[in-house]
């Protein structure tokens, strides 16, 4: 099949590798702006494009993009982390449809942070492919794989988890991808829950005045809790104060205090 790739970040950059490798032919690259980019040099130089056949996220919709896509011939979009919404003039220009990689288990938690959102709301954890279509993660469902949420899990251990199913779940639905007999799964609206990246704010900031259940605290600072991000903070005195939670189960601790590495007193 003829690819159109859109991918960002480690994950955008294992599925093209994983592509690459195994001969598929990718005619043309999407990519986030430099400044919103992550693995860009890695991306390019697995693609193997040319420069004639590099765009830009933000300008998919504009005429002369187009028409250069469409000149390309590409059979199928393949979106992985991408974060723009793509409009059905461009989504037509696959015979094959484009599909998407999110990493939430659709419909629950369409749209940004979803390894946050599953530790705060308590809603299912997993990978999805889809097919794209005008909305946000709205497209039927191709396959899925759930992933458990550990107690000690925070925000950065759930999304290593689910940067990996999504690589696995890839390389198990691609032969019915390449050969066009992939199911189509219309998503359940009534199930559907949907955050934005600004929905973020309003739980990073811990009031020091507010009453919390203590699972509920837990929760929003493991949640937040994804080295080097900032995370949630409190303020007093005039300072903003960042809080990370570390966490180990009664094994894990026996092993390091076996190992000197826990102080006894």
């Amino acid at each position: 099949m003829r690819i159109l790739y859109m991918g960002n970040n480690w994950l955008g950059h294992q599925i093209l590798r994983w592509l690459k490798a195994r001969g598929e032919e990718i005619v043309a690259l999407v990519l986030h702006p430099q400044e919103k980019s992550a693995y860009r040099e890695e991306i390019l130089h697995s693609a193997g494009v040319g420069p004639s056949s590099i765009f830009a996220g933000p300008e998919l919709h504009q005429q002369h993009v187009i028409r250069a896509i469409r000149e390309l011939k590409p059979d199928i979009g393949i979106s992985v982390l991408f974060g723009y919404v793509m409009r059905k003039e461009f989504l037509d220009l696959f015979s094959a449809g484009c599909i998407n990689i999110h990493p939430a288990m659709l419909p629950f938690n369409r749209g940004a942070n979803p390894n946050v959102w599953s530790i705060i709301d308590g809603t299912p954890a997993g990978v999805t492919i889809h097919f794209v279509d005008e909305g946000v993660d709205t497209g039927d469902i191709i396959a899925q794989k759930p992933i458990l949420i550990d107690l000690t899990d925070t925000g950065g251990t759930l999304y290593r988890k689910l940067e990996l199913a999504a690589v696995d779940l890839f390389g198990e639905t691609w032969p019915l991808i390449a050969s066009g007999r992939m199911p189509r799964v219309p998503q359940k609206p009534d199930q559907e829950t949907f955050h934005h990246l600004a929905d973020m704010k309003r739980i990073d900031e811990i009031d020091l005045e507010r009453a919390f259940k203590a699972e509920d605290l837990i929760d929003i600072l493991r949640a937040r809790t994804f080295p080097p991000y900032a995370g949630a903070y409190f303020l007093k005195e005039g300072r903003k104060i960042y809080l990370r939670l570390q966490f180990l189960d009664e094994e894990q601790l026996k092993s390091e205090m076996k190992n000197g590495t826990v102080h006894r007193d």
